[in-house]
């Protein structure tokens, strides 16, 4: 079910995944992919994949952040992803550091409201801070979810940032279980739920909240379970129920029949194909994929 074939037709000989077959490296699909080939090459850690880790370290700026391409440098969602690739490699550690220092540090737009005159469209919280896609615009619940995880997998699960950030997506919670990608309520009407934006909310919950106040999200997901055909939502999915030690019998089933879709609408991008595989290999979601023993090491960093 995990055939690492496939995702090493996309790698660049120069270094680097590209996200479709015979295209150009891209850091986030670089990132997904190191994710899973050191997970899969525990033991040989950095030395197999030097100038794929090269080729992340050439796309970090200098404050720290990892963007999508060069000349989209406010795109910053990539960042959480290399904290992870690079996590455990002691030669790239100065890299992760200082993209773990970019994340403690970056807050994005946010704004506190006047009840007696507020009259704003939107429901949620707006003063909270999470995580943005994009520097300078306000937090979604995706990139927060990715920053939480790569924070906590990095050991700075008990910093504030990481704390306001759940605080952020409990905010967002729909009031029938599951969230949506930004917010919970517009102009009045509650908006419906995604089983990705919900799956990667409930992996960066498990453990800092109770089940109970989650446990509508667990049920939506179930529900929606059988149904889901894409790598986004099924990979998402099964990571966010095992996050919460449910593992469904379907599982292998699911995966496969997600992986055949490929030969009616093609291989799917490197970042999905690599979020499906870990969906399959991940045991209580994404953190069981990364050895968290070294983590403490970091756990002073944006705390001084």
């Amino acid at each position: 079910m995990t055939n690492l074939n496939d995702l090493m037709e996309r790698h660049v000989s120069t270094g680097g995944f590209a996200n479709e077959m015979g295209g150009a490296p891209q850091a986030e699909a670089t990132a997904w992919a190191l994710c899973i080939l050191q997970h899969q090459h525990r033991g040989q850690r950095t030395a197999p994949f030097h100038s794929d880790h090269t080729f992340l370290k050439s796309r970090q700026l200098e404050d720290g952040r990892v963007p999508i391409a060069p000349n989209h440098p406010e795109a910053v969602w990539p960042t959480p992803l290399a904290i992870l690739a690079w996590h455990g490699s002691s030669e790239y550690r100065p890299q992760q550091d200082r993209a773990i220092q970019f994340l403690l540090t970056q807050y994005g737009h946010h704004w506190t409201r006047d009840p007696e005159q507020d009259d704003s469209v939107v429901a949620h919280d707006p003063s909270l801070h999470g995580w943005p896609w994009i520097s300078h615009t306000h937090s979604w619940v995706s990139p927060t979810t990715h920053a939480m995880l790569a924070l906590t997998i990095t050991g700075h699960g008990e910093h504030e940032r990481v704390q306001e950030g759940a605080e952020m997506l409990i905010d967002r919670q729909l009031p029938h279980g599951g969230w949506n990608y930004g917010n919970t309520f517009v102009w009045g009407q509650e908006l419906r739920p995604f089983p990705e934006t919900t799956g990667m909310t409930l992996n960066a919950l498990a453990g800092r909240v109770p089940r109970s106040r989650i446990s509508r999200s667990l049920d939506y997901l179930l529900l929606q379970l059988p149904d889901l055909q894409t790598p986004l939502a099924l990979g998402w999915t099964l990571l966010g129920l095992s996050a919460w030690s449910i593992h469904p019998a379907q599982k292998s089933a699911l995966i496969t029949r997600c992986l055949q879709q490929q030969e009616r609408y093609g291989p799917y991008m490197t970042s999905a194909y690599c979020l499906l595989l870990a969906a399959a290999i991940a045991t209580m979601g994404l953190e069981s994929l990364f050895d968290m023993s070294n983590s403490s090491q970091h756990a002073t960093l944006g705390n001084t």
